[in-house]
């Protein structure tokens, strides 16, 4: 039996969750149920190599939401009282979640919404408008363009859960694939809309992307109510409104309009025969044209000016349009987080009013997506490589382009019998924001033996503990004070700070945005998997689905390859499987079973072929070397890493022999190596799925363990999969990276070069410590830990013997006030994190106490 806790709070809300289990302990085809009796939808996400259940999901409807639910295997779920209903046609597909039915037909995403025996909501689409050139051209066009679905595929079907998804194109570019997300029970249907930009930057210009629905207005206009969500209420109002006029129409008449409710007859005559005077608004806009503001408008009618509305500082994007009789709620996740965005309702005062989420604001600058330097001219590599020794820009011309990068936006709909209250509105605003998450606790995840070399808090080493909530929290600060947000970078954080300018180094090339470097995807997740917390979860997540979707192209030449650390998140020509990793969302697609991450695993599963669109050290190459398909040049650190997370995931998830084959045999490979993982790269054959084990050199980089390969060999070496020498091996360079040159010469004939990010690498000799019960190996761990050779974080911790501490910098030197640690970098943050949390699982009774002490002050005095 499996606790499940709230993240947040409980919500009544349709939800979804996973749960790990220990090897062998939950076979093939074990059903799951509530121990209360709440329905339940399960499934399996991953087995284990001997077939039981590694991952199960689970689905519970909306209901009033206990504390905690128990998650008993073996046991049969009790059927919803109103199951999901599910029927195809030729056309479409109709969806009946109980009082509310839902009909998808081609080529609209929704056709119609019935609530009961009344259609409540007809036509929705998505919509775009397209500009031929930038704003700053004075003779570009813009056209509007409904887009076109061409395929629905039902992939869940219920009781409790059905999962659709539409895919189609916005005209005559910008695919879209969208899934729509019922639960039985549920009035309100969840929209994961994802698209993938394949313009052509320099005359192809998004200056709108949206989701339009029509909603049937039968009402009074003065029984019609608008209501838009602001950072702490809502815009109460009505099409027509009977509040504030010369003449009274009563106290009833005031409260039941402002309530939502009808008003009935109106006893004042004074105001009932001259209804026809008063305004009817027929439009009304919320522009969110960045984090800090938007403006609200409103008018009669097309051709008629707009009536400005007070503005305000940051919508949760959520509105309502409809009457006594029944309306429309919609919203947009993340609203004011990822502007320009913008609500509208339009036509209120007919027959058929219009609601528009716009997830790119009509009103904001046209969407410019070209490179954003002219190359200054670095047109041959030696010139590349320059650049990249004064701005650490790997600039390449043709690599620098966005084509193929994709976005993905979370939605909601909720049909309504009648126009909520305020309080309910704010319920569905919060939910929307902060959706509702079950999970089981860190003890259970723990418990369940996943994801590789993690422990729990230990307050045998609050300080280390204190350090990690520091960081974690200087990033939470950072984004807020940096002003992190918008449509392309939500969820990035910024790789390397400038001390001198107290800014982070926005505008200096490689420098710039992170795009996963040096991994703290993984810091954040594993820091979620020990502690739980809420907000560590959903800053993950939106990093997860930024670095996931932003950061990696997903058609075009690059396919499956990522992008390294730039100014732009797909500016750099180093186009590598260590950006689009699978090892960077497994863990939220395990979580939550999140149909859309399991697109992106999906992508990967072939991601050897990738080698042959672009050569990774095609730039520093001494050798003469061409891609060939049955001789690919493959690191053995950053390269495989991926591969092996890739075939990993692919085998556990669908059971793919292929995956696993190639997985066990590159496995075998790297054991017969004569040097093991110290080789640095091998040839890889494509038709067999193998490495050629004759090479005898050897070749260490510093980046070889820093992008996910600790984690994956230990999940591997944890699996137990029968690969003879393959621990020896991993073993042999976690111990050696980190040791003496005589010892390092005294074993492979020579010592190593390229060592760096030493404290980075002190968890690999903390994993062979634990491996070997070496206690001297472990002590090196924790010395290398501490007392490094050029680790910021630890040399500033040692300067000032206590503490790390922010410093608030204030005006006129700085743009905002803001607090700094101008000794932390993503590249120390991830990897300190990282470090920390592994040494800790792994040899915590070795640690001695250099650099410790208290991890967190207030800011000091402005400077």
């Amino acid at each position: 039996m499996t606790t499940l806790h709230w993240l947040d709070k409980p919500k009544n809300q349709g939800v979804t969750w996973g749960v790990p289990w220990r090897r062998g302990t939950v076979p093939a085809g074990t059903p799951f149920a509530i121990k209360d009796g709440t329905p339940v939808q399960s499934w399996t996400t991953a087995t284990w190599p001997d077939g039981s259940v590694k991952w199960s999901a689970h689905a519970i409807g909306p209901g009033a939401p206990q504390a905690e639910y128990e998650l008993v295997p073996g046991e049969t779920s009790t059927a919803p009282g109103q199951p999901i209903k599910v029927s195809e046609q030729d056309d479409g597909v109709q969806v009946g979640t109980g009082d509310v039915t839902w009909i998808l037909t081609k080529p609209r995403l929704i056709q119609s919404i019935r609530y009961g025996e009344r259609e409540v909501v007809r036509d929705v689409r998505l919509v775009s408008l397209k500009q031929d050139g930038p704003d700053e051209d004075g003779d570009r066009t813009r056209r509007e363009t409904t887009a076109e679905v061409e395929r629905i595929v039902v992939e869940q079907r219920g009781p409790v859960r059905a999962v659709v998804r539409v895919e189609g194109r916005h005209g005559d570019w910008l695919p879209f694939s969208v899934r729509l997300y019922f639960y039985a029970g549920a009035t309100d249907v969840r929209i994961v809309h994802t698209f993938v930009w394949d313009g052509d930057p320099d005359r192809d210009f998004l200056a709108g992307l949206g989701l339009s629905a029509d909603v049937v207005m039968t009402d009074e206009p003065h029984n019609r109510h608008i209501r838009l969500a602001g950072p702490e209420g809502f815009l109460t109002e009505a099409v027509r409104g009977l509040t504030g006029l010369r003449r009274d129409p009563g106290e009833e008449v005031r409260r039941a309009q402002v309530a939502g409710e009808s008003v009935g007859e109106i006893p004042n005559p004074e105001v009932s025969q001259r209804l026809h005077l008063i305004p009817r608004w027929n439009d009304y806009t919320l522009d969110q044209s960045s984090a800090d503001g938007f403006t609200l408008r409103k008018r009669t009618a097309p051709g008629h000016g707009w009536v400005t509305i007070p503005a305000g500082t940051r919508a949760p994007g959520y509105g309502y349009v409809g009457g006594a009789g029944g309306g429309l709620g919609f919203g947009l996740r993340d609203f004011w987080k990822v502007h320009p965005t913008r609500l509208d309702i339009r036509r209120a005062a007919t027959d058929l009013a219009t609601a528009t989420v716009w997830m790119w604001s009509p009103s904001a600058p046209a969407m410019d997506l070209r490179y954003w330097h002219d190359g200054m001219g670095q047109d041959t590599y030696a010139e590349q490589l320059e650049g990249l020794e004064i701005t650490y820009e790997d600039y390449e011309p043709g690599f620098g382009t966005a084509h193929g990068i994709a976005r993905t936006h979370e939605l909601t709909l909720r049909v309504h019998e009648a126009t909520p209250s305020a309080e309910a509105l704010a319920e569905h605003a919060e939910m929307l924001n902060f959706p509702a998450q079950l999970a089981a606790s860190p003890q259970r995840l723990h418990e369940a033996g996943v994801f590789g070399s993690w422990g729990l808090p230990d307050p045998e080493h609050q300080d280390l503990e204190d350090r990690l909530g520091f960081l974690f929290d200087y990033y939470v600060r950072q984004r807020e004070q940096r002003r992190w947000y918008g449509f392309w970078d939500y969820g990035d954080v910024m790789h390397t700070y400038d001390r001198d300018r107290h800014t982070w180094r926005y505008d200096v090339g490689g420098y710039a945005w992170d795009n996963s470097e040096l991994s703290p995807d993984l810091w954040l997740w594993y820091q979620f998997l020990r502690t739980g917390r809420a907000d560590v979860f959903r800053f993950a997540e939106a990093m997860t689905r930024h670095t996931g979707e932003v950061d990696v192209h997903h058609l075009g030449r690059w396919k499956g390859l990522g992008s390294r650390h730039n100014v732009q998140h797909w500016g750099c020509s180093c186009k590598q499987l260590r950006i689009s990793s699978a090892i960077y969302r497994r863990f939220f697609y395990y979580l939550t079973a999140d149909e859309r991450t399991g697109d992106l695993l999906d992508e990967l599963a072939q991601a050897e072929e990738t080698f042959l669109a672009v050569d990774p050290l095609r730039k520093v190459r001494t050798d003469v070397y061409t891609p060939d398909s049955h001789a690919l040049s493959v690191g053995l650190g950053v390269d495989w890493g991926a591969l092996a997370a890739a075939w990993l995931t692919r085998w556990e998830r669908h059971g793919d022999e292929r995956a696993r084959q190639r997985l066990v045999g590159t496995m075998t490979d790297i054991a017969a190596l004569p040097y093991g993982f110290l080789t640095g790269n091998a040839l890889f054959d494509l038709s067999t799925g193998r490495f050629d084990t004759t090479r005898a050199t050897i070749s260490v980089s510093h980046l070889s363990a820093i992008f996910g390969l600790p984690e994956i060999c230990a999940e591997l070496i944890d699996l137990d999969l029968d690969v003879p020498g393959f621990e020896k091996a991993w073993l042999q360079y976690c111990r050696l990276f980190l040791a003496t040159p005589d010892q390092q010469a005294a074993e492979v004939g020579q010592p190593l070069t390229g060592i760096s990010l030493v404290q980075a690498h002190s968890r690999l000799a903390a994993y062979a410590a634990a491996r070997t019960g070496d206690p001297e190996l472990a002590k090196v761990a924790w010395r290398k830990f501490f007392v490094d050779e050029g680790d910021q974080l630890n040399r500033n911790a040692l300067q000032r013997e206590t503490h790390w501490h922010l410093t608030a910098v204030r005006s006129p030197g700085v743009l905002m006030p803001i607090d700094e640690a101008p000794f932390v970098g993503t590249n120390g943050a991830a990897q300190y994190g990282l470090a920390a949390i592994q040494n800790l699982a792994l040899v915590p009774e070795h640690r001695t106490h250099l650099g410790g002490g208290t991890a967190w002050s207030s800011p000091d005095e402005p400077s």
